[in-house]
Order: C-alpha cells, then structure tokens, then sequence
C-alpha cells in the first residue's frame, strides 16, 4: 500500500481540523442543540458579566475569522502550496489552533471554565507560535497575505483580548474577591498589559495590521460596552480606548518603517 506523503496528510489534518472548528462553532451559537456563548455557564461570558468583557458586536469578527479559517484551508490544498516552506511550517499548527477552538466551546458549553481558560490559553500559545513562525517570512503574493498573515493575524488579535475577558469571568464565577482592590483597578491593569503585549508584537511582527486590528477591535468594545451596558466603568472605558489607540498606532508606525525602509 502506498505510503501518504506528510504534505498531503498535513493538509487532510488540517481539512478535518476546520469541520470540527465549523461544528463547534455552530453549537456555540444554539446550533445543533448548543447554548449560545453568552448563555452558557450561567452567562459567565455575557457581554455584561464582568468589566473586561466586550459589547456584544465584537463577537462578531469570529465571522471574519472562520472564514478566514475557511481560505486558509482551500489555499493549503492548492498544488503550488503543498510544499510551501510556510505551509509545512505553519499547518499543523493552524490544525491544533483549531481543535483548540473547538475544546474551547465544549468546555463553556459543559459549564467547566476553568477548562476553558486552561484551554484558551493553550490555544493563545498556538497562535503565538504560529505568528513567530510566519513573521519570518514575506508572503510570495497578496492573496497569500491575506489568506494566511492576514487570518492568523486576526485570529491571534481577538483571542489576546478575548483570554482576558475569559479569565475575568472564571475569577468572578470562582468567586475571587480581588484581594481587597477595586475592581478597576484590576481591569486597568489588565488593559495596560495588553497594550503592551499588543505594541510588542507590532514591533516584532513589522507592524501587521490585521493583528493590531484585531487587538484594537476587542478593546474598542470593551470601551463601548463599560461606557453604554452595565458594570458601567469609565476608567476601564477609557484605559481600553487607550490601549486601542496605542497598539493600532504602533502597528501603523511600525509598518509605515518598515515599508519605506524598503523601499
């Protein structure tokens, strides 16, 4: 019997890798006999659960994501990518990544959120990594930068923001009291790690403004939501405004040096 080639089996993982992604997803949203998100676990996750979590319309760039998702894993099949250094780098990876999504639904779905932190932590790293490997390299063409930098970027960019507001939520359902501090306290902090964790990586990936977007679109809602939906906070709205404005700034600094360093 003829032995599969580790491209094609890298592309199959990866294939089967997005319909478990879909099929979560889909219970995610009520679909299949699932809890809406901010449903489940007792509205744990609710756009007014905590002060770090997003107005509802932010969720809404896993639409973009998906689909994103959804182009990667057509353009990893085609012929000319199935030996591509940055495929084989960069597949099995996106694969897990989505898995990882997928675990991520079911352990809110099954109410278990400290699971859901371990595993959407487990999922940031996976990103992380995936960004260190595709930063060193320019994609050969547009379509290559936005199918797969693009995506990644995206898909990196939310979930930075999105692992907080998982972890605020699993803190207040456990019960944490906040070691006697105001809870802005904590909330600002939080949102001054993430700006420099955002700026961080646009220095480190060249100013790639799809992650930054990403970044700045979940801190934007936060601020949406702390200013216009209960807890009502406004210094966390605007220390989320700030981080936005920042991370988004240093990206589009970053890139315009780097594009006339080019040049």
């Amino acid at each position: 019997m003829k032995t599969q080639s580790p491209d094609l089996m890298r592309q199959i993982t990866v294939t089967v890798s997005l319909v478990v992604c879909i099929v979560g997803s889909m219970i995610g949203v009520g679909v299949f006999g699932g809890t809406p998100i901010a449903q489940a676990a007792g509205g744990a996750l609710a756009a007014d659960s905590t002060l770090l979590a997003p107005a509802t319309p932010a969720f809404s760039i896993w639409s973009v994501v998906y689909t994103g998702l959804f182009a990667f894993t057509v353009w990893q099949w085609l012929p000319s990518q199935r030996a591509n250094p940055r495929q084989r780098s960069l597949g099995w990876i996106v694969a897990v990544s989505m898995i990882l999504n997928a675990a991520w639904i079911l352990s809110v779905q099954a109410g278990l959120l400290l699971v859901s932190v371990v595993v959407i932590l487990a999922l940031l790293v996976t990103l992380v990594t995936a960004f260190l490997r595709y930063s060193q390299s320019r994609a050969d063409s547009w379509v290559e930068a936005v199918v797969v930098d693009g995506t990644l970027g995206l898909y990196l960019g939310w979930t930075s923001v999105a692992v907080c507001a998982n972890i605020a939520a699993a803190l207040k359902a456990s019960g944490f009291s906040g070691l006697g501090l105001r809870p802005e306290i904590w909330s600002v902090g939080v949102l001054v790690v993430v700006a420099v964790v955002g700026v961080s990586l646009a220095i480190k990936g060249h100013g790639r403004l799809a992650l930054a977007a990403a970044i700045a679109w979940g801190l934007v809602w936060i601020t949406v939501g702390r200013s216009a939906d209960a807890p009502e906070s406004f210094p966390t709205a605007i220390a989320a405004a700030v981080a936005a404005a920042l991370v988004l700034g240093a990206a589009i600094a970053v890139r315009t040096r780097t594009v006339l360093a080019r040049r």
